[in-house]
């Protein structure tokens, strides 16, 4: 039975509207998505399934902004630029996809709705894939897309970072590594069902995992093989839930209270909390990984609504 103790820096939200629509999200992904992870993971099959969920992306939420290439110093890139932006505002945001798999027109349709309520453009990262490129390629590129904003002329302070699942390892494994590199960290960042510690060693990955309505333990243990080897998962640079956490930026954890997952959020917060830094945690019941990713779902209207606040207040956007 899940159970969560509650402390400042948490909420546990049950929205009653939209209670049916996420249940049956729940189902049909236990059914369609669930039912086929396994320890044997096969990557041209699992990117095709990949590419088939992007081809549902909704259109009506690409319009909210202009979609345009571009080259951060040899990392591929993409701008989605809302009519009403303000100049001296970024949202750098890291996607997830297990570290081996990419949608771009699902990312850049949440991430466009979050565009013009902000005031401020996006720049989505397309960072080297696993198996093809392994650690440490994809936090390179995280990195080197950072240094380019700067070199751009923003200031930290300009920029708010963002990401999930493992684009929320990115994010933490980039703000630690800025503060090794003694670069200025961004205002803020915000984290979605974050994929932290690759050594699975939180409750819930046991706990949950016949609650998860999306992932498996068989399939966890097997897709992180593909992004670092196992010497490496207690680094913090791959899992930085281990890292340091003092004089990072303030962070927001949003993750579902059925996620294997939910630990990653959990014990990273208090880390931050017991660091100093200023966080915010948001356990979502009964919400599955990622739900801020279907649009028609209320809760993920609210937890956008969360997340908006959150930058407003950190990044001074309001």
């Amino acid at each position: 039975m899940f159970k969560h103790k509650q402390n400042a820096f948490t909420r546990t939200l049950q929205p009653s509207k939209g209670r049916w629509m996420s249940e049956m999200l729940n189902l049909l992904l236990r059914m369609l998505v669930k039912s086929r992870h396994g320890l044997h993971i096969d990557i041209s099959t699992l990117r095709g399934k990949f590419s088939q969920l992007d081809r549902q992306a909704s259109r009506s939420e690409l319009q909210h902004a202009q979609k345009k290439s571009v080259d951060c110093n040899g990392i591929a890139a993409h701008w989605l630029t809302p009519a009403n932006y303000q100049k001296d505002r970024v949202l750098l945001y890291i996607h997830g996809g297990a570290f081996v798999a990419y949608t771009p027109n699902t990312y850049s349709a949440m991430v466009a709705s979050w565009c013009a309520p902000l005031k401020t453009r996006a720049l989505m990262v397309d960072y080297r894939l696993a198996p093809e490129h392994p650690y440490p390629a994809a936090l390179e590129d995280c990195l080197k897309t950072y240094r380019w904003l700067l070199d751009q002329g923003y200031q930290g302070k300009d920029i708010v970072i963002a990401g999930d699942s493992a684009g929320g390892n990115l994010v933490l494994a980039t703000l630690q590594q800025l503060k090794n590199q003694k670069l200025p960290p961004p205002s803020c960042a915000v984290l979605l069902s974050p994929f932290l510690d690759l050594t699975l060693s939180g409750a819930s990955a046991l706990d949950n995992a016949h609650r998860d309505p999306i992932f498996t333990l068989a399939f966890a243990v097997g897709i992180r093989r593909f992004y670092a080897p196992g010497q490496s998962y207690s680094q913090p640079s791959v899992s930085p839930l281990f890292g340091d956490f003092e004089g990072l930026p303030p962070l927001l954890f949003q993750v579902g209270s059925t996620e294997m997952l939910l630990d990653d959020s959990t014990q990273a917060a208090s880390r931050a909390n017991a660091a100093g830094v200023p966080v915010q945690l948001e356990v979502w019941k009964r919400l599955p990984h990622v739900f801020q990713m279907v649009p028609a779902l209320p809760q993920a209207q609210e937890a956008a609504k969360s997340i908006r606040n959150f930058i407003n207040q950190h990044a001074g956007w309001g």
